[in-house]
């Protein structure tokens, strides 16, 4: 069981991460906050001794996924509301904020596992563990996102 003081630090260095993986599942800045909320009052009360900080960190988004497809299930969190709704920007840079919003367009299938690898820094073999897939599934869907969005940013 972590104390409070271990778990104020955790709280600190991950909330962000477990928000935004929350936000990316959702598209909706409540459903995001109320995903991660659930996800940090999980970290509270579990009795896992996590060895090291990368084991707190994969147990973190397991948990922040499995919340959100839990969440999903209700029929009234079938919202979703634009980013441009979101009070603050995601990122700071323009191009930055137009890439992750074009990312935000995909598809829930495509868009969990390249968010996962691109902007958290996961390994695909790491990402198939996370989303209970095949590392050959996880590439495959990688390369999809890309050509997708690809042919997005074309567009734009």
């Amino acid at each position: 069981m972590l104390t409070e003081r271990q778990f104020t630090d955790a709280a600190e260095r991950y909330l962000d991460m477990v928000y935004r993986i929350a936000l990316n599942w959702f598209r909706n800045p409540a459903d995001a906050e109320d995903a991660a909320q659930n996800a940090m009052l999980r970290l509270w009360r579990t009795d896992t001794e996590f060895q090291g900080e990368d084991h707190l960190r994969h147990w973190l988004v397991r948990v922040a996924l499995n919340e959100c497809k839990r969440m999903s299930a209700h029929p009234w969190r079938k919202r979703t509301v634009s980013l441009d709704q979101c009070p603050e920007p995601v990122f700071s840079d323009p191009a930055r904020q137009t890439l992750y919003q074009e990312v935000m367009e995909l598809p829930a299938k495509y868009r969990v596992p390249l968010y996962l690898y691109y902007y958290e820094g996961y390994k695909v073999d790491e990402v198939g563990e996370l989303l209970g897939l095949n590392a050959s599934t996880v590439q495959t869907r990688l390369a999809r996102a890309r050509a997708k969005l690809k042919i997005q940013l074309e567009e734009v």
